[in-house]
């Protein structure tokens, strides 16, 4: 709150001897220090705004990009999106060992990382779930083997957060490329992208305007309960309506459903890579694009949110 000086308090002493004065009938004039009059026309201190904390304009131009390349490549040649979730499974790799070596010493390897993550996210859309955990396995004998050629200190350091960056970034990207495998692959992908976005977005909405009471103060001290309502809200009307009419056989009551889980995943991805950050003592995974951070920064939400996607998708309407 602003502060403002108490203009009844003009100082002890000089008080003291002016009112001495009044009672004794004599009028007293200070000519050194003249006593300042109060302005009452001055207006009160303007609250500060409130600020997204970034540059809005170079982040909503570098989303709109982003997204045109998604829908583009989704909707032309499938596997093409494919290639372009592999990328960012890259780039999100380099982007988590990076900043483990630079604030933990941690080194996880990055090539079998690397190769493993991008065979991960192939092996999901050719062969499914099985061929996702087998590439995972071979990923993580990589990670082992690899590790072995350097000295042993820190080797069960290193390889743990191998094995986690594995699962953590291009096992969980598998499951997008599992739901381009369906009939209507592109929709159910668009969905996923749609909703979770949409979550985002209700979560910033209104938590900016009405947000007063801290969700998880000490992880991430910007989100509220009221942002976590405006994204549950609207993440449910956006599901109930993507599952109405993007989704073959969907209801609008399984988008209700499909839309509130949403909401929890997404949220939780945040706040889950938020402790990961607070725990490296960073604000963003990289610097690669402009207003949002590094591609992890623009994944947190997105990764553990693709697994409850897909599965309640299959439930409702089969694999296709």
């Amino acid at each position: 709150m602003p502060i403002v000086p108490d203009v009844t308090d003009f100082g002890g002493n000089q008080d003291d001897d002016r009112g001495a004065a009044r009672l004794s009938g004599t009028p007293v004039r200070n000519d050194t220090n003249p006593e300042p009059m109060p302005d009452a026309s001055q207006p009160a201190p303007k609250p500060p705004k409130k600020s997204a904390g970034r540059d809005l304009s170079a982040a909503i131009g570098v989303g709109v990009g982003l997204g045109a390349v998604i829908v583009a490549s989704l909707f032309v040649v499938k596997a093409v999106f494919v290639g372009v979730v592999a990328v960012a499974v890259v780039v999100g790799l380099w982007e988590l060992t990076k900043r483990l070596e630079e604030r933990k010493g941690i080194r996880a390897p990055l090539v079998p990382l690397a190769l493993g993550g991008a065979a991960m996210v192939v092996a999901g859309y050719v062969r499914g779930a099985e061929g996702a955990w087998v590439a995972m396995a071979l990923t993580a004998l990589a990670v082992l083997v690899w590790r072995m050629t350097e000295p042993p200190e820190g080797y069960l350091r290193d390889v743990t957060a191998g094995v986690f960056a594995a699962f953590y970034v291009p096992f969980l990207a598998t499951f997008v490329a599992m739901m381009l495998t369906a009939e209507d692959g592109a929709q159910r992908v668009l969905t996923f992208l749609l909703l979770t976005v949409v979550s985002d977005t209700g979560a910033y909405a209104v938590g900016w305007r009405f947000g007063r009471h801290k969700l998880a103060p000490r992880i991430s001290p910007g989100k509220t309960r009221e942002g976590l309502l405006g994204a549950v809200s609207f993440a449910m009307v956006a599901g109930a309506l993507c599952m109405q009419f993007l989704i073959d056989d969907g209801a609008w009551w399984q988008g209700l459903v499909l839309g509130l889980a949403v909401a929890v995943t997404a949220t939780l991805g945040d706040l889950g890579e938020s402790m990961i950050k607070r725990d490296l003592g960073i604000k963003d995974m990289g610097t690669l694009l402009p207003g949002h951070g590094g591609i992890m920064d623009r994944l947190d939400s997105l990764l553990p949110t693709a697994p409850v996607v897909w599965l309640l998708l299959v439930l409702f309407v089969g694999s296709g």
